[in-house]
């Protein structure tokens, strides 16, 4: 199951809060149509809480459209947005406001916001954190949308009959030793075990006889995986984030298990032994 984006979103606003000293941050996540607040913190009143945004109305639907952040040094007398949402903002006391776009592949799929209950401008530093917000968490929902579409690859492969075509095995391939390196770049714990679930689903469907004898740490499958794909060691090294000393410690160490005398030898040993796609 994927994980709750909201929550993503939650942990980012903490993060937020927290860096800029911002006494409300709040935000949701969007729909091709709207967006809809369902994250908030450090507010008096829910009247932001499940408010529905839409597109180029108020500041948070300017900046949708506009997929970029927006600010406001007083919300109730702003001439620069409509007005559709002086209720709650005003109800809530709010009068300096951000509002950034999380914008994936194109598409704005969040808005992360931090407001002030004071008339002021605020600085380029605090926009340049809450828009660095936003660009995390759509890094984060990238790789969400990456897994599932792995996720559903794999579900599409395993209702096939046994005996993959070449081209879909070098795809699967392909697509485990990317699972390696975007586990890398995952800081959610429970997300990061997820990617690692799917890529080991996938390094088991290849049509190989299993050795019980031969057990490979993570990493060490991880290595070959890219080493499989055609990577040097300093490409491996950048594509798992590790350094290049690391990546022949672990090639060598692969090796030595897999009674191997070089990285082409390890990868076919390690596919035969079953623990490689």
């Amino acid at each position: 199951m994927r994980p709750n984006d909201g929550d993503a979103l939650r942990s980012r606003l903490r993060d937020l809060r927290g860096a800029t000293g911002l006494p409300v941050v709040f935000g949701g996540v969007a729909d091709a149509q709207m967006l809809v607040l369902t994250q908030q913190l450090g507010t008096r009143t829910k009247g932001l809480l499940n408010l529905r945004v839409e597109p180029s109305c108020g500041l948070g639907g300017r900046a949708f459209v506009e997929q970029k952040p927006g600010t406001v040094d007083d919300y109730a007398s702003a001439r620069s947005i409509t007005h559709d949402y002086d209720g709650p903002v005003v109800g809530e006391g709010l009068r300096a406001l951000v509002a950034a776009p999380v914008v994936v592949n194109g598409r704005t799929r969040a808005m992360v916001y931090g407001a002030i209950r004071e008339r002021v401008r605020l600085g380029q530093r605090v926009v340049d954190v809450v828009r660095d917000a936003a660009r995390g968490l759509a890094r984060e929902l990238d790789i969400r949308d990456e897994v599932d579409r792995r996720v559903r690859m794999l579900q599409a492969v395993r209702a096939e009959p046994a005996g993959l075509p070449a081209r879909d095995v070098e795809e699967l391939r392909e697509a485990h030793a990317e699972l390696c390196s975007i586990a890398e770049a995952v800081d959610d714990v429970a997300l990061r075990k997820r990617v690692r679930a799917v890529g080991d689903s996938i390094a088991r469907l290849g049509d190989t006889t299993s050795d019980v004898s031969v057990v490979l740490t993570e990493r060490e499958r991880d290595v070959l995986a890219q080493i499989a794909c055609g990577c040097t060691n300093a490409e491996a090294a950048d594509r798992l984030a590790i350094g290049a000393e690391t990546v022949k410690a672990y090639l060598r160490s692969a090796m030595r298990k897999l009674d191997a005398h070089n990285r082409h030898e390890a990868v076919v040993a390690a596919r035969r032994a079953g623990v490689l796609l």
